[in-house]
């Protein structure tokens, strides 16, 4: 999209205009619903979330400092409301069935290059608990101590998350750990290159 183009959708949706909502909402979609997937266990989950996050966007859109890049901006915002729909429904997700988790990714899987949709599903297979440590720690490089902060556990839960995370991948592959961590590693590139790592979203979350 065009900066000047841009720039006009933020001055209407700073009126209030409804279409210049619309049109940002459609220009922007794709690159925060990437964000929302990495949390979420299905899309239907994901878009929930991402209107929700938008929805913080064009209530805080005055906040908005022209000095940054809108798309970071936005970004923050759909990446803070992911944690916080967790945040708030975390208690539930252990009383869940852990029995998705527990589906092998076949031999056939494994012997082709695994793309960034194969990876992403097999993420959103562990349980919620287990997913959310797994992308905050492995993927966006929290410490347990800073996720501990933002979802409303123990550091000690967190670890004990992510240990269970690493073995849930595992027995879905049915693979040694040292292809998980390659994997990981995969997948962490992957979601840099494609804009949505938690980490350059991190500034000041009192804006979302």
């Amino acid at each position: 999209m065009a900066e000047k183009e841009l720039q006009q959708l933020i001055d209407g949706c700073k009126k209030q205009d409804r279409q210049s909502q619309k049109l940002l909402y459609q220009k922007l979609y794709g690159f925060a619903m990437k964000i929302c997937l990495r949390f979420a266990e299905n899309r239907d989950e994901a878009a929930e979330i991402l209107n929700e996050g938008f929805f913080k966007a064009f209530v805080n859109i005055e906040k908005y400092d022209p000095k940054w890049p809108f798309k970071a901006w936005l970004g923050k915002i759909i990446y803070n409301a992911s944690i916080d729909y967790y945040r708030a429904n975390l208690k539930w997700s252990y009383m869940g069935s852990l029995e998705k988790s527990n589906d092998v990714v076949n031999d056939a899987a494994i012997e082709h290059k695994l793309g960034y949709e194969d990876l992403l599903a097999m993420v959103q297979r562990l349980p919620t608990a287990y997913r959310i440590v797994f992308n905050l720690y492995a993927i966006d490089g929290y410490s347990h101590e800073e996720i501990a902060g933002m979802i409303g556990i123990s550091a000690s839960t967190s670890r004990s998350n992510l240990h269970k995370a690493r073995q849930k991948l595992q027995q879905m592959l049915a693979r040694p750990y040292s292809l998980i961590m390659f994997l990981i590693m995969k997948y962490k590139v992957i979601s840099a290159k494609a804009g949505t790592n938690g980490r350059k979203f991190r500034t000041n979350r009192r804006q979302s």
